[in-house]
């Protein structure tokens, strides 16, 4: 069986604010909760007009506040950007407040460009940091016996949150492998590597006191709707988004349009649509085609699921077609 879960950077869209998108996030966290969805993980982006989670922690706890059961975590924190202490004091209180349910998924990359990052008060370096600032995470949730230095978390000491690895490259696969956690590939922006980072962490992979097994789930781009020809047109939005980031000059969510050709030149559509080719689009027969092929293909344990879209209802009803694809596919 595949689980399914959703990524959230709580998009603000053109027109409206972040109060009404994080309103949305809550909302959507709320119906994918009635509909079997796993977790629902938000994003740490710094100095995105259109991005209402940079305050990843805080985003967390107002979705795990307003939901009953699912899952909430971070896809993820960009640990470059803080103390581990500071991580596992904000991640040990909400796993307090929210017993059983919290996940800390664990970015190498800052979220943003050199200048945020410098405004982020963590020193830039060239040597990386990653792996022994993961180890120190690890640390601070263990019980106090635990030699940890003679530093405690509070809240978090004792509250074992389960921490994934992120990653769009090899290395992320090969860390987590090595350290025994399980890990998320970023194939919705970062595609081409996700076959080999595959290969790589399940060969290599060393069982933990987390987890005895791999454990894979991989990010795919859903946008589905009650016909193929309404699917293809909310994901405009996401397409004219992602090149705006991706040419330096990020923007709120835009409105979707008829002929994504007419705000994109053919190159930077090429570029764009390659980036963002692994998921589904479509009405519920096509978007259950090409995500079991994904399925087929990778065997991962678990999707999850990005889906910026321009209209709040139309957002909920392709997260709603997304759950009943997969859920027709285990049952196939």
């Amino acid at each position: 069986m595949t689980n399914y879960s959703i990524l959230d950077l709580s998009p603000i869209v053109e027109g409206s604010t972040a109060t009404i998108s994080l309103k949305n996030s809550l909302t959507l966290a709320q119906h994918a909760e009635q509909i079997g969805y796993k977790r629902y993980w938000v994003a740490e982006h710094h100095n995105m007009p259109g991005v209402a989670s940079a305050a990843t922690s805080v985003v967390i706890g107002h979705i795990a506040g307003g939901t009953n059961s699912i899952r909430v975590g971070s896809g993820g924190i960009m640990l470059p950007n803080h103390s581990p202490l500071v991580v596992a004091e904000h991640f040990g209180t909400l796993e307090t407040l929210y017993p059983n349910r919290i996940d800390l998924g664990l970015g190498r990359a800052p979220g943003t460009d050199g200048n945020t990052a410098r405004a982020l008060r963590r020193a830039l370096s060239n040597s990386d940091q990653f792996p022994e600032d993961i180890l120190e995470l690890q640390g601070y949730f263990e019980d106090k016996t635990s030699p940890v230095k003679a530093i405690r978390a509070v809240p978090g000491e004792g509250t074992k949150v389960p921490l994934w690895i992120l990653g769009s490259s090899l290395y992320g696969a090969q860390l987590a492998a090595h350290l025994g956690l399980p890990f998320a590939f970023a194939s919705h922006f970062s595609p081409d590597a996700l076959a080999q980072a595959v290969q790589v962490y399940r060969e290599n992979f060393k069982p933990s006191k987390q987890l005895a097994q791999p454990y894979l789930m991989f990010s795919v781009n859903v946008f589905a709707a009650d016909s193929n020809e309404e699917a293809e047109f909310i994901r405009t939005s996401h397409l004219q988004g992602f090149a705006n980031v991706t040419s330096g000059k990020p923007s709120l969510l835009p409105r979707p349009v008829k002929d994504i050709k007419t705000v994109l030149d053919s190159a930077t559509f090429a570029r764009v649509n390659h980036s963002l080719r692994c998921g589904a689009t479509g009405g519920l027969e096509k978007v259950t085609d090409e995500l079991s092929q994904l399925i087929k293909t990778y065997q991962p344990n678990e999707l999850i699921i990005n889906s910026p879209i321009y209209k709040h209802e139309d957002r909920l009803r392709s997260y709603s077609i997304a759950a009943e694809a997969i859920t027709n596919i285990n049952q196939a």
